[in-house]
């Protein structure tokens, strides 16, 4: 796991895997958010093992599969309902980190400024520069 912290109550991460969770809720996760597709590559855990195995640690999973590069208004509403619905911690998953730091970015827009949505992400490690400049200049998600 490369766990990156985007803010106080959010962290994202590459593949998790159903034995990482009890070091997941002993970093202080109270949630996870798997942001990957079950099958998208040979050998990646299906979401629902993660999620039992997380439950059975007691943390909230939730699923909102969006494919890469794929963003829809519809996964956005379920990334947004997530961050306000499920306990934080909440650490999201991909294939790399790259999709939950931009699910975030899109979400926290107009709520966040825009260069600190960039800063949050870049201090992670992420450059979402790119995708602001979108959201600024098309008004929004």
């Amino acid at each position: 796991m490369d766990v990156r912290k985007i803010s106080d109550d959010y962290s994202v991460s590459d593949q998790i895997a159903p034995d990482d969770m009890a070091a997941i809720k002993a970093a202080g996760f109270r949630a996870i958010m798997c942001n990957r597709p079950d099958g998208e590559d040979w050998g990646q855990p299906a979401y629902d093992a993660v999620a039992e195995a997380a439950r059975a640690e007691g943390l909230e999973a939730r699923w909102v599969p969006v494919m890469g590069g794929m963003v829809t208004p519809e996964a956005v509403n379920e990334v947004r309902a997530a961050l306000e619905d499920m306990p934080g911690p909440i650490l999201a998953y991909c294939r790399s980190g790259t999709r939950c730091a931009m699910l975030w970015s899109i979400v926290k827009h107009g709520e966040l400024s825009s260069e600190q949505i960039v800063e949050a992400t870049r201090t992670a490690g992420y450059d979402m520069s790119a995708i602001i400049r979108q959201l600024d200049c098309s008004g929004g998600a």
